[in-house]
């Protein structure tokens, strides 16, 4: 067993010449990344998800599909077509021997079609920097997504965050399992449940994390977290209901918004809000709630530290915590400018 197993797509001109993953110029940077996120490239084992260079016969190179050929694998989403040219599907099965074989802790996706390759979807930018487990080509693996080495020449203003990704690959490489930070989060509460809240948890804080989701002109739900451990959702639209409003009278949805309007305009705890400049402006023309001593603003924080980056809260998630793609994973939308 390896560590880390880094996964690229396929062969360059140097690779094909050498016979050998990253010995060109993506892979001389990656090895100068690995070196800043403090991991050797001798300790992992390098390959890709196609030990050759794409010819001709692929239609599109991002994932090699074709409008003729073999069947894709049994599983696999349909692509363009539905199909994977037999050079090609050999490839698959030749990493998936590999992948056995080595039995990493951890797996590097360099790029969308390490991706493909073991989730069966893409998308880099939004699930980069966050951990997932294989589900195709061979499932149950840990994996660790981001940019492809190559990607980052020709865009080099998201160099800092492939080495924020690195970081975190070498911490989850200790372990093959997939480890969230454990929460206590109250959801659908009931009015006694936000008033024994308060009292439990956000009277004795010193700060509370406030964020707020909104769908139009209206606020679908309020968070309070008065630690890193726990949060409680006052929710407010319900589409379940025929009335849309999630609690069960009027003088109730009255009382929650007094529960809101009383916590925010408390000088204790002091508060911090993601994008705080919206949240408090929406929460006074909307609803007439003052917020009372906002501190600080995560989104402008990490601004201040990484003005060249993406701010919103999913993205500050997979650089700073160890949650998996959160944003990804709700079924309803919500609607917040800027996030």
């Amino acid at each position: 067993m390896t560590d880390i197993l880094i996964l690229g797509e396929a062969w360059g001109e140097e690779e094909l010449r050498q016979r050998t993953p990253f010995v060109g110029a993506s892979g001389w940077h990656l090895t100068l990344m690995l070196q800043e996120a403090g991991i050797h490239r001798a300790d992992c084992y390098l390959t890709n998800v196609f030990n050759l260079k794409p010819g001709d016969t692929p239609k599109k190179k991002n994932d090699l599909s074709t409008l003729h050929g073999y069947p894709s694998l049994k599983g696999w989403p349909k692509l363009e077509g539905g199909y994977i040219h037999e050079e090609y599907r050999k490839e698959l099965e030749r990493l998936a021997d590999e992948l056995t074989e080595v039995n990493p802790n951890l797996i590097v996706a360099l790029g969308n079609t390490a991706i493909w390759a073991l989730c069966g979807t893409t998308g880099i930018s939004k699930l980069r920097g966050t951990t997932t487990i294989s589900s195709h080509t061979v499932a149950g693996y840990k994996l660790l997504p981001t940019y492809h080495p190559a990607y980052v020449l020709r865009n080099w203003s998201d160099r800092p965050i492939v080495i924020a990704d690195l970081i975190k690959a070498k911490r989850e490489s200790a372990y093959p399992d997939i480890r969230r930070p454990k929460r206590e989060i109250w959801i659908e509460p009931t009015l006694e449940d936000l008033y024994e809240f308060d009292q439990r948890y956000i009277t004795p804080a010193d700060r509370l994390g406030v964020d707020i989701e909104t769908a139009g002109n209206q606020v679908t739900c309020i968070g309070f977290s008065p630690n890193p451990n726990c949060a409680l959702v006052v929710p407010f639209f319900d589409a379940r209901k025929a009335s849309r409003s999630y609690w069960p009278t009027l003088r109730d949805e009255k009382d929650a918004w007094r529960f809101v309007s009383d916590v925010c305009s408390r000088e204790r705890p002091t508060k911090t809000f993601q994008n705080g400049l919206y949240d408090i402006a929406f929460l006074w023309r909307a609803y007439k709630i003052k917020t009372i001593n906002a501190e600080h603003d995560t989104m402008l924080l990490h601004h201040a530290l990484q003005p060249e980056s993406l701010k919103g809260l999913g993205f500050l998630g997979s650089v700073y915590t160890d949650e998996g793609p959160w944003k990804q994973l709700r079924h309803q939308a919500t609607i917040k400018r800027d996030d």
